[in-house]
């Protein structure tokens, strides 16, 4: 089949690594892409955001089945454009609808979600500009540090945790009031501080039966020791290591069957992935969040331990056939480390010529923000690219990342130099 990857980040090159092993995929075309899938497959100058354009490229390269990356096109309803488009309808999509794309597009969503359901989460309250005095007596009831999230999607960077209540309290009014994060903040979401370790869970489901994907653990500070301003993600890491058998049946019992029978019972049509961000508070599963697709850089640690044929997982979820397929998991561990622009998150320059890729021979290179001009590659986001090494042990899999990105440059490249130093 012709697949088409929706996204340019280095979550759609491992997604186009992955496929392009598939004895199932003939082309894989990709929108926008960067220059790492240009290797690949065929990448589309369009946004991700332009249905139309989409649809042209689907019609005329005889798409058969499109895999969708990021958020912004799921929560804008481009399955559901499919659905009611004579053309499309008959093509599938691997991310949800409109409505289940709200378990990530609103915080507030997701939080009556798993209250409903019984999934447990922080205590929280939300609030809008017509109720900040409320939210400020709110406040006065919790302990600090503070966590504010903005109930839309801010591009990763809406949640705010602050250890001063006079400080939290006039956040909360910038973010209603002066619109901090825009729109995405017209509601905020306060939440009680949950003390413990973070990590990603992963499920893949057609609506009915789903996969466990293996678990990960991302590095979202810019900073060593999780210091600094929140990242789209500094390097991750596959398997976890704190995590035993008794605690993945706490997962699942607790958090992926009650999640899977409550989008069911509320007959919310829900088919791709779904990406729980967990914390482990004393050894008990929490979720802090809903992602409604794969994890970047995770999805560059999960992909590279999964044996099966990719392809072939993705046809099971259309054909409503998951339930047949037995996942196997390589037992290596991976690792994963994400080179950035000097400045990053903050203010950061393009168009760097970066040197030396074709050096690594070892491990992966997944492109996210790069551009090929002629032979050379350039910088071309904040996140640039990443190295994933699989090896028998952490230690063997994150000194090799750290090695083969030694042999890498870019003017203002900057890297954390600490990956899984919790572990």
């Amino acid at each position: 089949m012709n697949i088409l990857i929706l996204g340019g980040g280095g979550r759609e090159h491992a997604f186009c690594w992955k496929l392009s092993k598939s004895k199932i995929v003939n082309d894989i075309f990709i929108a926008p892409g960067n220059a790492g899938t240009s290797e690949l497959g065929v990448n589309l100058d369009i946004s991700v955001n332009d249905f139309l354009a989409i649809k042209e490229e689907v019609i005329k390269n005889k798409i058969e089945m499109v895999l969708v990356g990021p958020e912004d096109p799921l929560v804008n309803g481009i399955h559901d454009f499919f659905l009611s488009d004579k053309f499309l309808n008959s093509i599938p999509v691997i991310g949800p609808t409109k409505k289940a794309a709200m378990l990530e597009g609103s915080k507030d969503f997701a939080k009556k979600f798993m209250e409903r359901n019984s999934i447990p989460t922080a205590k929280y309250a939300t609030f809008d500009k017509r109720t900040i005095k409320e939210g400020h007596e709110f406040l006065n009831t919790l302990n600090p540090p503070y966590v504010l999230k903005a109930d839309g999607l801010a591009a990763g960077k809406g949640v705010l945790i602050i250890n001063d209540l006079a400080q939290a309290k006039t956040e909360l009014s910038e973010m209603l009031v002066g619109k901090k994060f825009g729109s995405a903040s017209e509601k905020v979401v306060i939440e009680e501080f949950l003390k413990g370790i973070e990590l990603s869970c992963f499920l893949i489901t057609d609506g009915e039966s789903y996969l466990t994907l293996p678990l990960a653990k991302d590095y979202k500070r810019i900073g060593e020791g999780d210091t600094g301003l929140n990242t789209g993600g500094m390097g991750a890491v596959s398997p976890v290591p704190f995590v035993d058998e008794s605690f993945l049946n706490k997962i699942d019992e607790n958090i992926i069957k009650p999640t899977i029978k409550g989008l069911a019972q509320e007959k919310i049509n829900y088919v791709g992935f779904i990406f729980i961000g967990l914390i482990k508070v004393q050894n008990s599963p929490y979720v802090i969040e809903y992602n409604v697709r794969m994890g970047d850089p995770e999805t560059q640690v999960v992909l590279p331990r999964i044996k099966n044929d990719f392809g072939e997982i993705l046809s099971s979820i259309t054909s409503k056939e998951i339930s047949k397929i037995k996942l196997e998991v390589d037992d290596k561990f991976a690792t994963t480390v994400f080179a950035v622009s000097g400045g990053y998150p903050g203010s950061y320059e393009k168009g760097k010529k970066i040197l030396n890729i074709d050096e690594i021979q070892d491990s992966n290179v997944f492109h996210a923000g790069t551009v090929s001009k002629g032979s050379n590659i350039y910088t071309n986001g904040g996140r640039v690219l990443a190295i994933t090494s699989l090896e028998e042990s952490f230690k063997e899999a994150i000194n090799k990342s750290y090695k083969e990105l030694k042999k890498i440059n870019f003017d203002g490249m900057n890297y954390r130099k600490d990956i899984g130093f919790d572990l």
